[in-house]
This record gives structure tokens, C-alpha cells and sequence, in this order.
């Protein structure tokens, strides 16, 4: 599911930044894409949180001491969360904005920042294609 995410949000930055440099009119559902997508993995690790042993269970002092389990107990959760708040921003604000070209450039600049956050705190060591 993380492909999808990051895939959804490239697509929507690519696209509101090609549509901004070229004076093109704002795509709502090209930008709901990488916030839908955003949205759908923010719940399902919200629960994976809750029901797996690396979340909440791993809660305690000891944790804030192992590198690996900070990653997963504290720091993954609340960057994506932080980040998929900035996506939402960005898709709100650019809703109500009636100049597509200041339309566009919201949704890449929050996307971007979003996705800058995402990509900060994914633990590459264990995403299949980054391993190698």
C-alpha cells in the first residue's frame, strides 16, 4: 500500500505543477487521488498501530533508547500523521481558491511538502525494492 501512496501523491504533484506551468485549469480529482490514497493508509496504520507489536504495546521508556523501535513507536506515526495533515491542508485551501493557477501551485507545494515528510520517515530497510 505504500507504493500506492507515494505513487498517488507523484501523480497529483506532477500533475498540478504541469498544470500550473501551463496555465491549465485545476483537476480536483487528479488532486484527490494522492489525498484519498493518503487517507486510506493513515487508517489502516492507525489500526496496524493499535493492533501490532511495534505500536502501541512498545510504549515505554526503554523505547525511546532503541533506535529502531522510536522509528516505529513514535516517530513513523506522528511524521505521517503530521504529513497527511499538510496533504489535507493543501487539498482544503486549494478548494477554496478561485484562481487555478494559485490553485495548482498549493496543491504541489503541500503535496511536495507532504511527501518530503513521508519519504523522511519510511523504513527503507525493510521496503522490498529499497533493500537491495
Amino acid at each position: 500500500m505504500g507504493y500506492v501512496v507515494l505513487l498517488g501523491i507523484l501523480i497529483s504533484i506532477v500533475y498540478a505543477w504541469k498544470a500550473y506551468m501551463s496555465n491549465q485549469p485545476y483537476n480536483k480529482k487528479i488532486a484527490a487521488i494522492g489525498l484519498g490514497a493518503t487517507h486510506f493508509q493513515i487508517v489502516a496504520g492507525v489500526l496496524m498501530y493499535f493492533l501490532s507489536p511495534w505500536g502501541m504495546k512498545s510504549l515505554s521508556a526503554d523505547a525511546m533508547q532503541d533506535t529502531l523501535l522510536r522509528l516505529y513507536t513514535v516517530e513513523h506515526p506522528l511524521v505521517m500523521i503530521i504529513a497527511a495533515v499538510i496533504i489535507t491542508i493543501g487539498f482544503s485551501k486549494a478548494k477554496r481558491l478561485k484562481d487555478a493557477k494559485k490553485q495548482n501551485r498549493t496543491v504541489a507545494v503541500y503535496y511536495v511538502i507532504g511527501l518530503i515528510l513521508i519519504l523522511s520517515r519510511i523504513p527503507w530497510m525493510f521496503w522490498p525494492v529499497a533493500s537491495y
